[in-house]
């Protein structure tokens, strides 16, 4: 006969604590995001204000918009960041309380690179389009 599997969190608690480690940073990592987003959408809107205060054309004023859209891509990618961390941490405790030790699924980081990847091309590309005009 087997022995019933032992909850992990009761036998070792260096393991969930070393996943409360892991989720919290994925927590710092979303809310930096978020913050860095914010600060990306409003110094748009600070440029187009110095922009008409500098009385430059309207033109180079709505080129400053794409600032908004790249913000906001920012602070979306931040708060998925923060709901995906805690059901991975959520779902990590379960298996760990009844003894099973989680596979390593780097989903997560990989969805977070690609993410990264796309709203970096887009500043880029509106970078260049902002240049051009």
């Amino acid at each position: 006969m087997s022995e019933p599997k032992r909850s992990l969190i009761t036998e070792d608690p260096r393991v969930p604590l070393a996943a409360e480690r892991t989720f919290l940073a994925w927590v710092r990592t979303g809310l930096a995001l978020m913050g860095f987003g914010f600060v990306v959408a409003r110094f748009g809107l600070f440029l187009r204000e110095w922009a008409a205060v500098q009385k430059l054309s309207e033109r180079t004023q709505a080129a400053h918009g794409d600032s908004f859209v790249i913000g906001i891509g920012l602070v979306a990618l931040g708060v998925a960041l923060n709901v995906a961390a805690l059901v991975r941490y959520r779902r990590y405790l379960k298996q760990l309380s009844s003894g099973v030790i989680p596979e390593p699924k780097p989903r997560l980081e990989t969805l977070v690179a690609v993410a990264l990847v796309v709203i970096g091309v887009a500043a880029i590309f509106a970078l260049v389009l902002a240049a051009a005009r």
